[in-house]
Protein backbone atom coordinates (compact mmCIF):
# COMPACT_ATOMS: atom_id res chain seq x y z
CA UNK A 1 0.00 0.00 0.00
CA UNK A 2 1.50 3.67 -1.06
CA UNK A 3 0.32 6.20 0.59
CA UNK A 4 0.41 10.50 -0.31
CA UNK A 5 -1.30 13.39 -0.77
CA UNK A 6 -4.44 14.09 -2.90
CA UNK A 7 -2.86 16.83 -5.15
CA UNK A 8 -2.39 16.69 -8.76
CA UNK A 9 1.36 16.49 -8.65
CA UNK A 10 1.30 14.16 -5.36
CA UNK A 11 -1.16 11.49 -7.47
CA UNK A 12 1.15 11.59 -10.41
CA UNK A 13 4.32 10.96 -8.37
CA UNK A 14 2.91 8.11 -6.81
CA UNK A 15 1.30 6.94 -10.52
CA UNK A 16 5.34 7.13 -11.35
CA UNK A 17 6.38 4.58 -8.10
CA UNK A 18 3.48 2.56 -9.10
CA UNK A 19 4.62 1.91 -12.54
CA UNK A 20 7.94 1.39 -11.91
CA UNK A 21 6.70 -0.95 -8.58
CA UNK A 22 4.94 -3.14 -11.51
CA UNK A 23 7.93 -3.09 -13.94
CA UNK A 24 9.98 -4.35 -11.53
CA UNK A 25 7.58 -6.86 -10.10
CA UNK A 26 4.75 -7.70 -12.34
CA UNK A 27 2.78 -9.96 -9.63
CA UNK A 28 3.22 -7.60 -7.06
CA UNK A 29 -0.47 -6.15 -5.91
CA UNK A 30 0.10 -2.52 -5.66
CA UNK A 31 -2.71 0.04 -4.01
CA UNK A 32 -2.36 3.80 -3.37
CA UNK A 33 -3.97 5.52 -0.49
CA UNK A 34 -4.69 9.31 -0.50
CA UNK A 35 -4.00 10.90 3.19
CA UNK A 36 -5.13 14.03 3.74
CA UNK A 37 -2.27 16.54 5.68
CA UNK A 38 -2.58 19.36 7.67
CA UNK A 39 -1.48 21.67 5.06
CA UNK A 40 -3.81 20.34 2.90
CA UNK A 41 -6.27 21.00 5.36
CA UNK A 42 -5.17 24.94 5.77
CA UNK A 43 -4.11 25.72 2.63
CA UNK A 44 -0.76 26.37 4.26
CA UNK A 45 -1.80 28.64 7.01
CA UNK A 46 0.41 27.10 9.87
CA UNK A 47 -1.71 27.80 13.02
CA UNK A 48 1.31 25.66 14.71
CA UNK A 49 3.69 23.07 13.60
CA UNK A 50 3.25 19.43 14.07
CA UNK A 51 6.28 18.82 15.91
CA UNK A 52 8.58 21.31 17.17
CA UNK A 53 11.34 20.26 14.35
CA UNK A 54 9.16 19.63 11.64
CA UNK A 55 7.82 23.08 10.93
CA UNK A 56 6.01 23.94 7.74
CA UNK A 57 6.97 21.18 6.37
CA UNK A 58 5.99 18.68 8.87
CA UNK A 59 2.10 19.92 7.73
CA UNK A 60 2.30 17.71 4.26
CA UNK A 61 4.33 14.82 5.98
CA UNK A 62 3.01 14.16 9.17
CA UNK A 63 -0.09 12.55 8.58
CA UNK A 64 1.72 10.31 6.25
CA UNK A 65 4.02 9.11 8.65
CA UNK A 66 1.72 8.80 11.29
CA UNK A 67 -0.53 5.86 8.56
CA UNK A 68 3.22 4.62 7.72
CA UNK A 69 3.85 3.92 11.26
CA UNK A 70 0.10 2.73 12.22
CA UNK A 71 0.68 0.08 9.33
CA UNK A 72 -2.16 1.86 7.71
CA UNK A 73 0.26 1.81 4.57
CA UNK A 74 3.65 0.54 3.53
CA UNK A 75 5.34 2.98 1.78
CA UNK A 76 5.33 6.95 1.90
CA UNK A 77 5.73 8.77 -1.51
CA UNK A 78 7.07 12.43 -0.56
CA UNK A 79 8.55 15.05 -2.39
CA UNK A 80 11.81 14.70 -0.61
CA UNK A 81 11.66 18.88 -0.43
CA UNK A 82 8.33 18.63 1.88
CA UNK A 83 10.46 16.47 4.11
CA UNK A 84 11.61 18.14 7.88
CA UNK A 85 15.07 17.61 7.74
CA UNK A 86 15.56 15.41 11.04
CA UNK A 87 15.24 11.97 10.44
CA UNK A 88 11.51 10.47 11.49
CA UNK A 89 12.26 7.96 14.34
CA UNK A 90 11.54 4.26 13.72
CA UNK A 91 11.18 5.70 9.44
CA UNK A 92 13.52 5.14 6.87
CA UNK A 93 14.24 6.88 3.49
CA UNK A 94 15.59 4.17 1.69
CA UNK A 95 14.98 4.84 -1.89
CA UNK A 96 14.58 8.07 -4.21
CA UNK A 97 13.83 7.79 -8.10
CA UNK A 98 15.78 9.44 -10.53
CA UNK A 99 15.82 13.64 -9.93
CA UNK A 100 14.35 15.46 -12.35
CA UNK A 101 14.84 19.33 -12.89
CA UNK A 102 15.90 21.03 -10.33
CA UNK A 103 15.25 24.32 -11.34
CA UNK A 104 12.75 27.41 -10.58
CA UNK A 105 10.79 28.77 -13.00
CA UNK A 106 9.16 32.04 -13.62
CA UNK A 107 6.02 32.21 -15.20
CA UNK A 108 4.76 35.17 -16.19
CA UNK A 109 2.23 37.31 -17.84
CA UNK A 110 4.71 38.64 -20.09
CA UNK A 111 8.60 38.66 -20.65
CA UNK A 112 11.20 37.38 -18.63
CA UNK A 113 12.57 38.32 -15.23
CA UNK A 114 15.06 40.72 -16.12
CA UNK A 115 12.08 42.42 -18.08
CA UNK A 116 9.71 42.60 -15.33
CA UNK A 117 8.54 46.24 -14.98
CA UNK A 118 9.93 48.08 -11.80
CA UNK A 119 8.10 47.12 -8.79
CA UNK A 120 5.84 44.74 -10.47
CA UNK A 121 4.12 41.86 -8.16
CA UNK A 122 5.63 38.54 -7.81
CA UNK A 123 3.90 35.86 -5.97
CA UNK A 124 6.21 32.95 -4.37
CA UNK A 125 5.47 30.65 -1.13
CA UNK A 126 8.80 29.96 -0.04
CA UNK A 127 11.16 32.18 2.20
CA UNK A 128 14.03 31.08 0.25
CA UNK A 129 12.46 32.10 -3.34
CA UNK A 130 11.35 35.66 -1.82
CA UNK A 131 14.96 36.10 -0.78
CA UNK A 132 16.39 35.32 -3.69
CA UNK A 133 14.52 37.50 -5.57
CA UNK A 134 14.58 40.22 -3.26
CA UNK A 135 18.58 40.06 -3.54
CA UNK A 136 18.38 40.14 -7.22
CA UNK A 137 15.63 42.62 -7.78
CA UNK A 138 14.88 44.67 -4.58
CA UNK A 139 12.24 46.39 -6.52
CA UNK A 140 9.69 43.88 -7.01
CA UNK A 141 6.37 43.25 -4.52
CA UNK A 142 6.33 39.83 -3.23
CA UNK A 143 3.03 38.64 -1.91
CA UNK A 144 2.26 34.95 -0.58
CA UNK A 145 1.10 32.33 -2.79
CA UNK A 146 -0.75 28.65 -1.30
CA UNK A 147 -1.82 25.84 -3.04
CA UNK A 148 -1.12 23.49 -5.55
CA UNK A 149 0.31 24.01 -8.95
CA UNK A 150 -2.97 24.71 -10.70
CA UNK A 151 -4.29 26.74 -8.16
CA UNK A 152 -0.96 28.87 -8.19
CA UNK A 153 -1.41 29.25 -11.68
CA UNK A 154 -4.95 30.15 -11.76
CA UNK A 155 -4.07 33.07 -8.88
CA UNK A 156 -2.06 34.21 -11.26
CA UNK A 157 -4.27 34.77 -14.27
CA UNK A 158 -7.11 36.18 -11.56
CA UNK A 159 -4.64 38.71 -9.70
CA UNK A 160 -2.85 41.47 -10.88
CA UNK A 161 0.41 40.17 -10.45
CA UNK A 162 3.14 39.75 -13.21
CA UNK A 163 4.68 36.08 -11.93
CA UNK A 164 4.83 33.44 -10.43
CA UNK A 165 8.00 31.22 -8.98
CA UNK A 166 7.64 27.36 -8.82
CA UNK A 167 9.69 24.18 -9.15
CA UNK A 168 10.50 22.88 -13.05
CA UNK A 169 9.80 19.71 -11.66
CA UNK A 170 6.54 20.17 -10.63
CA UNK A 171 5.45 21.64 -13.68
CA UNK A 172 6.82 19.25 -15.97
CA UNK A 173 5.26 16.03 -14.27
CA UNK A 174 2.25 17.51 -14.45
CA UNK A 175 3.07 17.77 -18.21
CA UNK A 176 3.90 21.29 -19.05
CA UNK A 177 6.93 22.02 -21.14
CA UNK A 178 8.68 24.98 -19.75
CA UNK A 179 11.43 24.10 -22.46
CA UNK A 180 9.66 25.73 -24.97
CA UNK A 181 9.41 29.25 -23.19
CA UNK A 182 5.56 29.09 -22.53
CA UNK A 183 2.93 27.15 -20.96
CA UNK A 184 -0.45 26.97 -21.21
CA UNK A 185 -3.56 27.31 -18.29
CA UNK A 186 -7.13 27.93 -18.01
CA UNK A 187 -6.63 28.96 -21.90
CA UNK A 188 -3.92 31.39 -21.12
CA UNK A 189 -0.92 31.44 -23.00
CA UNK A 190 1.97 32.45 -19.91
CA UNK A 191 5.48 32.88 -20.43
CA UNK A 192 7.58 30.11 -18.63
CA UNK A 193 11.39 31.27 -18.10
CA UNK A 194 14.06 29.12 -16.23
CA UNK A 195 15.93 30.54 -13.95
CA UNK A 196 19.25 30.38 -13.31
CA UNK A 197 20.46 27.92 -10.77
CA UNK A 198 23.58 30.04 -9.80
CA UNK A 199 21.35 32.55 -8.50
CA UNK A 200 18.26 30.86 -7.97
CA UNK A 201 20.15 27.60 -5.61
CA UNK A 202 16.91 25.43 -5.11
CA UNK A 203 15.47 23.57 -1.82
CA UNK A 204 17.22 21.05 -0.76
CA UNK A 205 15.49 17.36 -2.37
CA UNK A 206 13.64 19.51 -5.20
CA UNK A 207 12.96 17.24 -8.02
CA UNK A 208 13.41 14.16 -5.96
CA UNK A 209 11.01 11.77 -5.03
CA UNK A 210 11.63 10.23 -2.16
CA UNK A 211 10.30 6.42 -0.95
CA UNK A 212 9.91 6.49 3.11
CA UNK A 213 9.47 2.72 5.08
CA UNK A 214 9.27 1.25 8.11
CA UNK A 215 12.94 0.75 9.79
CA UNK A 216 11.80 -2.82 10.90
CA UNK A 217 9.69 -3.84 7.57
CA UNK A 218 12.71 -5.61 5.35
CA UNK A 219 10.52 -7.21 3.02
CA UNK A 220 8.97 -3.85 1.82
CA UNK A 221 12.27 -1.86 1.98
CA UNK A 222 14.08 -5.30 -0.63
CA UNK A 223 10.96 -4.65 -2.72
CA UNK A 224 11.38 -0.54 -2.64
CA UNK A 225 15.33 -0.87 -2.80
CA UNK A 226 15.30 -2.06 -6.29
CA UNK A 227 13.55 1.11 -7.46
CA UNK A 228 16.53 3.25 -5.87
CA UNK A 229 18.71 5.61 -8.09
CA UNK A 230 21.84 5.28 -5.86
CA UNK A 231 23.51 9.01 -6.73
CA UNK A 232 20.03 10.50 -6.57
CA UNK A 233 19.98 9.19 -2.89
CA UNK A 234 23.14 10.10 -1.75
CA UNK A 235 22.50 13.23 -3.16
CA UNK A 236 19.32 13.59 -1.32
CA UNK A 237 21.52 12.25 2.41
CA UNK A 238 23.93 15.13 1.57
CA UNK A 239 21.27 18.32 1.23
CA UNK A 240 19.66 17.05 4.18
CA UNK A 241 22.37 16.71 6.51
CA UNK A 242 23.39 20.05 5.54
CA UNK A 243 19.89 21.49 6.29
CA UNK A 244 19.46 19.28 9.29
CA UNK A 245 23.12 20.55 10.44
CA UNK A 246 21.83 24.48 9.89
CA UNK A 247 18.46 23.41 11.09
CA UNK A 248 16.91 24.62 8.61
CA UNK A 249 13.19 24.60 7.05
CA UNK A 250 10.80 25.99 4.69
CA UNK A 251 10.67 29.06 7.16
CA UNK A 252 14.68 29.34 6.58
CA UNK A 253 16.15 30.94 3.34
CA UNK A 254 18.59 28.10 2.28
CA UNK A 255 19.33 26.77 -1.05
CA UNK A 256 21.63 23.70 -1.50
CA UNK A 257 22.54 21.39 -4.42
CA UNK A 258 24.39 18.51 -4.69
CA UNK A 259 25.44 16.40 -7.93
CA UNK A 260 27.54 13.48 -8.41
CA UNK A 261 29.99 13.40 -11.86
CA UNK A 262 32.74 10.60 -12.86
CA UNK A 263 32.33 9.79 -9.32
CA UNK A 264 32.89 12.94 -7.52
CA UNK A 265 30.12 15.03 -5.92
CA UNK A 266 30.14 18.78 -6.12
CA UNK A 267 27.88 20.81 -3.39
CA UNK A 268 26.79 24.42 -3.27
CA UNK A 269 24.89 26.47 -0.78
CA UNK A 270 23.26 29.37 -0.28
CA UNK A 271 22.07 31.53 2.87
CA UNK A 272 20.57 34.24 3.92
CA UNK A 273 21.03 34.98 7.18
CA UNK A 274 20.81 38.15 9.62
CA UNK A 275 18.82 40.30 7.28
CA UNK A 276 22.00 40.32 4.87
CA UNK A 277 20.23 40.79 1.07
CA UNK A 278 23.48 39.13 -0.52
CA UNK A 279 23.70 35.14 0.39
CA UNK A 280 26.66 33.60 2.34
CA UNK A 281 27.92 31.28 -0.33
CA UNK A 282 30.01 27.79 -0.18
CA UNK A 283 31.28 25.16 -2.14
CA UNK A 284 32.73 21.61 -1.98
CA UNK A 285 33.69 18.90 -4.39
CA UNK A 286 35.08 15.47 -3.05
CA UNK A 287 35.30 11.83 -3.70
CA UNK A 288 32.27 10.21 -3.35
CA UNK A 289 33.61 6.89 -3.07
CA UNK A 290 36.15 7.81 -0.34
CA UNK A 291 33.81 10.38 1.80
CA UNK A 292 30.26 9.82 3.05
CA UNK A 293 27.91 12.60 1.81
CA UNK A 294 27.12 13.56 5.71
CA UNK A 295 30.78 14.41 5.76
CA UNK A 296 30.83 16.32 2.58
CA UNK A 297 27.60 17.90 4.15
CA UNK A 298 29.68 19.07 7.64
CA UNK A 299 32.55 20.04 5.14
CA UNK A 300 30.54 22.55 3.12
CA UNK A 301 28.90 23.84 6.58
CA UNK A 302 32.15 24.61 7.95
CA UNK A 303 33.34 26.53 4.43
CA UNK A 304 30.71 28.65 4.85
CA UNK A 305 31.02 29.38 8.11
CA UNK A 306 34.52 30.32 7.33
Amino acid sequence: MLGTRGSDLARTQTAMVESALRSRWPELEVAVEIITTRGDENSGRVDGPVDPHAGRKGLFTGEIERALRARRIDVAVHSAKDLPSDASEGLEICAALPRASVEDVLIAKRGDFESLPHGATIGTGSVRREHQLRWLRPDLEIVDLRGNVPTRLRKLIAHPWAAIVLARAGLERLGFDCSVGEIVSEGMTLHASILPREKFLPAGGQGIIALQVRADDADTRSAIAALNHSETLLCLRAEREFLRLLQGDCGTPIGVLAAIEDGTMTMHAQFFDGGRAEPRVASARRNITEREPESIAAELLELMNG
